[in-house]
C-alpha cells in the first residue's frame, strides 16, 4: 500500500509548526511535503532587531532542510490549487511551473500587507513582513542619516532625517522605537550640522498606541516612545504620499524621504481563488482546523478563520501565538484522518499574555496576567523569544551580548534595492529580482493597490476604507515578458502595467516620461534585459535624452572608465540615443583591444552609483 501524500503550503508560523508535528507523528509513515518561497522559516518577532542593526539577519532564520530532515521542500509559490483534481500548481524561483498533488492539504500560505486606497503609498511607501523588507530598512535609514550629515541645506538634512511610521501595532511600534535608537547611535559619532536630531513619527488612526493590547501595556509603551523622542500621533494618518513627503489627514505636510508602512496585514489572496466560504478573507474552517465539506482540506494560521471556542461567536486572532498552536492542532488532525495518530482535537487556547520589545532595556509585557515594564519586562520579553524560536538561540544571545558591550555598525551593503521590495506584492518574503517570475496569475490571488481597492475596502475586507476599484484581468502569466507588478491610483480609471524599467526606477504605470502608452516587451528584449521601446524610439527614451543608466536586467552602462558611453551591446544592437544626438548605425562588433572586457561583460573599476541622491534614484527610495 502507497504512503498519503501530505502537502504543507507555507512555512510560517502554522505551516513550519504542522509539518515538523507531522514529521514526528508520521515517522515516515506518509510522504510529506512542504512548498515555500523559501528554504527558511522566519522569526517574525524579532525583525525590528534586524532592521536596528542588532541581530544579523540570519539569526532570525532557521533551515527548513536542517530542521525538517524528514520532509520534502519544494521551493516555489501556489498559484493555483486544483480541489477536484487534488493537485497544487505553483512556480519556482526561476520561473520554472509545476505540479504537486496530495491527498491532504494545508493551506497556511500566512499574510500580506494590507493596502489602503491612499494616492502615493503604494509608490512610495514599503512594508515590513520580510527579511529583504528589513535589509532595505536598514540600508536606507543609515544612507539618509548619512546624506543629511553632508547636505549643506536645513530643509534637505531635516527632510532625510525624519522618518514616518504609519501603524501603531506590534510591528510598528516596535519598527519606531528600535528605529530612534538607531539613528540616535549614528548622530552621536557623527553629529548632523547645526545640531539637528532624527525625528521618527508614529502614527494611527486608533486612540492609542497597541490598541489590541491591555491599557497598561499601551501606556507603558507610548511613555517611553515619548521619552525617547519619538513623535507619536494618535488619530492621526497619511492622506497622500509624494516623493517629498507625505500629506497627514491633519493638513499638515511632513517632509519626509521614509515611509514605512505597518498598519497590518490580510491573508494571502491565495485562499481567495477557492470559492469556498470566506471570513474577512480568510478561509472558514470548523474548530478541528478543516474546511466543512472538503475532508481532505485543512486550514490554519492566518488563511483561517479558526473560531475561538473561549469566545463564542468570534475567530481567533491573526497572531504569532495563535498561529503556532495551529500548526500542532492541524498536524494532530491530518494524522488522526490518515489512522497515523490518536482521535481529532479541537483548538482551544489560553492566552499566556503579550511582550513588545521597545528596545535597550524597555520592553511592556504582561506574562500570565502581571503586567511588567522596565528591566524586567525587557528581560521577559528576551527570555521568550529565546524560548520561542525554534532554533538560533545561542547566535541570537550572543548578538544581543555583543550588542550591550559593542558599538554597532552602521553601514550601507547595498544588498537590497528599492524596487526590489514593492508594497504591492503577494511575497513579501521574496526580494524582486530583474526579469524574475511576475506574479500570479489570477486575478483573485494577488495583492496589490487594485486588490486592496476589493479586499480591504469592500465587503468582507478586513480594513476600513471607502469604496473603490477593483483591477482588470490585466496581469501577465508569471514569468511572460512584461510581467510585474500593476497599480491603480484612485481615480485613474484602468491599470496599465508597469515594465522592470518603471518598477526599477519606481515609476507609476503609463510608461517612460515621453513614451506614450506603455506596452509589453517582447521575448527578445527580455532577454536582452532592455526596456519596452515603441518603433523608433531611442534606447530607455530617458527624459532629456541620456543613455540608459546601469540599470538591472543587462541595461548598458554608460560612464566607462574610458569616459566613452558603451557602444555595441551584446545582440548585435548598438547602443542608441548617444550624447551627439543621432541614433548610432548598426555595426559589426569588433574585437576588444587588449586589456579592455569584452562586450556584455562588466568593465573593472568604479561604477556609477544609484543611491546618489539624484531625482531618479530618490524616487525608488521614498
Amino acid at each position: 500500500m502507497s504512503r498519503p501524500r501530505i502537502l504543507i503550503v507555507g512555512a510560517g508560523f502554522a505551516g513550519y509548526r504542522t509539518a515538523r508535528t507531522l514529521s514526528r507523528l508520521t515517522r515516515g509513515r506518509a510522504h510529506v511535503t512542504l512548498l515555500n518561497p523559501t528554504d527558511y522559516f522566519l522569526y517574525l518577532p524579532l525583525l525590528p532587531q534586524v532592521a536596528a542593526g542588532i541581530l544579523e539577519p540570519r539569526r532570525v532564520t532557521v533551515s527548513l532542510s536542517d530542521s525538517l530532515p524528514d520532509v520534502r521542500l519544494v521551493l516555489g509559490e501556489a498559484d493555483r490549487i486544483d480541489l477536484d483534481d487534488r493537485t497544487v500548481h505553483y512556480t519556482g524561483p526561476e520561473g520554472e511551473g509545476g505540479t504537486l498533488a496530495y491527498d491532504r492539504l494545508v493551506l497556511a500560505a500566512g499574510s500580506v500587507n494590507k493596502l489602503l486606497p491612499i494616492p502615493g503609498v503604494a509608490e512610495h511607501a514599503h512594508g515590513f513582513r520580510g527579511l529583504p523588507e528589513a535589509l532595505y530598512l536598514r540600508d536606507h535609514v543609515t544612507r539618509q542619516v548619512e546624506l543629511a550629515a553632508s547636505s549643506d541645506d536645513p530643509g534637505t538634512c531635516a527632510a532625510r532625517c525624519t522618518f514616518v511610521v504609519v501603524g501603531a501595532g506590534y510591528t510598528g511600534t516596535e519598527v519606531a522605537a528600535h528605529g530612534q535608537m538607531y539613528t540616535d547611535a549614528q548622530v552621536r559619532k557623527h553629529p548632523l550640522r547645526r545640531g539637528m536630531r532624527p525625528r521618527w513619527m508614529l502614527l494611527d488612526v486608533a486612540p492609542r498606541v497597541l490598541p489590541e493590547m491591555d491599557e497598561k501595556l499601551s501606556a507603558t509603551a507610548d511613555r517611553v516612545l515619548r521619552q525617547r523622542g519619538v513623535d507619536v500621533r494618535m488619530g492621526t494618518s497619511v492622506k497622500e504620499a509624494t516623493h517629498d513627503g507625505v500629506l497627514l489627514t491633519d493638513g499638515e505636510f511632513v517632509e519626509t524621504r521614509t515611509l514605512v508602512w505597518c498598519v497590518g496585514v490580510r491573508p494571502d489572496p491565495l485562499v481567495e481563488s477557492l470559492g469556498l466560504p470566506m471570513e474577512k478573507g480568510r478561509l472558514l474552517v470548523d474548530p478541528h482546523l478543516r474546511v466543512p465539506g472538503r475532508p481532505e482540506l485543512f486550514a490554519c494560521g492566518d488563511v483561517a478563520a479558526v473560531p475561538d471556542l473561549e469566545n463564542p461567536g468570534s475567530y481567533t486572532p491573526m497572531t504569532a501565538q495563535h498561529a503556532w498552536r495551529h500548526g500542532k492542532v492541524a498536524a494532530e488532525n491530518v494524522a488522526a484522518s490518515l489512522g497515523l495518530g490518536g482521535a481529532r482535537t479541537p483548538y482551544r487556547h489560553r492566552d499566556l499574555g503579550f511582550v513588545v520589545d521597545l528596545g535597550g532595556a524597555k520592553a511592556a509585557a504582561n506574562p500570565l496576567g502581571v503586567t511588567l515594564s522596565g528591566v524586567p519586562a525587557g528581560a521577559v520579553t528576551r527570555g521568550y523569544h529565546l524560548a520561542a524560536m525554534p532554533g538560533n538561540r545561542v547566535r541570537v544571545a550572543a548578538d544581543w551580548l555583543l550588542d550591550a558591550v559593542l558599538p554597532r555598525q552602521a553601514v550601507q551593503l547595498g544588498l537590497v534595492r528599492s524596487w526590489s521590495v514593492p508594497l504591492d506584492t503577494s511575497s513579501p518574503e521574496v526580494a524582486r529580482v530583474p526579469g524574475g517570475p511576475g506574479q500570479r496569475q489570477d486575478a483573485s490571488a494577488r495583492s496589490g493597490p487594485g486588490a486592496a481597492l476589493a479586499a480591504d475596502t469592500g465587503d468582507g475586507g478586513t480594513g476600513a476604507g471607502g469604496p473603490g476599484r477593483a483591477r482588470p484581468h490585466d496581469e501577465p502569466a508569471k514569468g511572460q515578458p512584461g510581467s510585474g507588478p500593476t497599480q491603480v491610483r484612485p481615480g485613474s480609471g484602468a491599470a496599465e502595467p508597469r515594465s522592470e524599467w518603471d518598477t526599477a526606477k519606481g515609476r507609476p504605470a503609463g510608461g517612460r516620461p515621453g513614451s506614450g502608452p506603455a506596452r509589453l516587451r517582447s521575448e527578445a528584449e527580455t532577454a536582452k534585459g532592455r526596456p519596452a521601446t515603441g518603433p523608433g524610439e531611442p534606447a530607455g527614451n530617458q527624459a532629456g535624452g541620456e543613455p540608459a543608466r546601469n540599470q538591472p536586467g543587462g541595461e548598458p552602462a554608460r560612464n566607462q572608465p574610458d569616459g566613452e558611453p558603451a557602444k555595441n551591446q551584446p545582440g548585435g544592437e548598438p547602443a542608441k540615443n548617444q550624447p551627439g544626438g543621432e541614433p548610432a548605425k548598426k555595426r559589426p562588433v569588433p574585437a576588444p583591444p587588449p586589456g579592455r572586457p569584452a562586450p556584455g561583460h562588466p568593465a573593472p573599476g568604479p561604477v556609477k552609483r544609484t543611491d546618489v541622491p539624484d531625482d531618479d534614484s530618490a524616487k525608488g527610495d521614498s
